[in-house]
């Protein structure tokens, strides 16, 4: 099995109740070749009506953090624990990512066998860690994926859009840390791969809005 027929597989899933609040589930974007993949929590209201993780406000800041860290959208790979919106963009709980990530996120990233994986927040951080990990005390730090992979965990870019003065110019300068400790290690265990196209990727000209 591949990336394609997995999507095809996740377009039809209706194995958990998410399902009927959103459009339609959201699978992943980027290279599959990629060495590095990004790990959200999950689909928002934008990412639902276009089908692509991390399209929305949160996903532009993680464009302007990967381009300053020398990547860009097309040469990584992005997805999220969960793959449908929950209702009024709530954040998922533990049994909602397990069940889910077990259904699809581990399936991904068995096929793609990423040198590195970035986990983006408490959410995907707690699933591919522990649950007792947290993001302000564990972030920047290197641990193995119950499936052997090297993993280290940063902020959710929606984390930063909350915060302001003092504590939001420290945050980026954490996750851009984070974000270069990630690629060198990538680029260590993948020597030669480019992770970084001469332009950002638009991702409002590759995909359309969902009716």
């Amino acid at each position: 099995m591949d990336l394609k027929d997995l999507e095809n597989e996740l377009n039809n899933c209706s194995q958990c109740y998410l399902r009927k609040d959103c459009k339609s589930p959201v699978g992943w974007f980027g290279n599959p070749e990629s060495p590095i993949v990004f790990v959200g929590e999950g689909p928002g209201s934008v990412e639902d009506d276009y089908g692509c993780p991390l399209i929305g406000p949160s996903g532009q800041l993680l464009d302007k953090a990967l381009w300053a860290a020398k990547m860009t959208r097309d040469r990584v790979l992005t997805t999220n624990v969960i793959k449908c919106r929950p209702k009024n963009n709530r954040t998922p709980d533990i049994a909602e990512a397990d069940f889910c990530a077990k259904l699809w996120l581990d399936r991904e990233l068995e096929i793609i066998k990423p040198k590195v994986v970035v986990a983006l927040g408490g959410v995907a951080m707690h699933y591919l860690g522990t649950p007792e990990m947290r993001i302000t005390r564990d972030r920047g730090q290197w641990f193995r994926t119950r499936q052997g992979f090297d993993c280290i965990a940063t902020y959710h870019p929606a984390f930063l859009l909350r915060l302001y003065g003092k504590q939001l110019v420290q945050a980026k300068w954490d996750v851009f840390h984070d974000l270069e400790a990630a690629r060198d290690r990538a680029a260590e265990l993948a020597p030669g791969y480019q992770f970084m196209s001469e332009e950002k990727v638009d991702l409002f000209k590759l995909f359309n809005k969902r009716k």
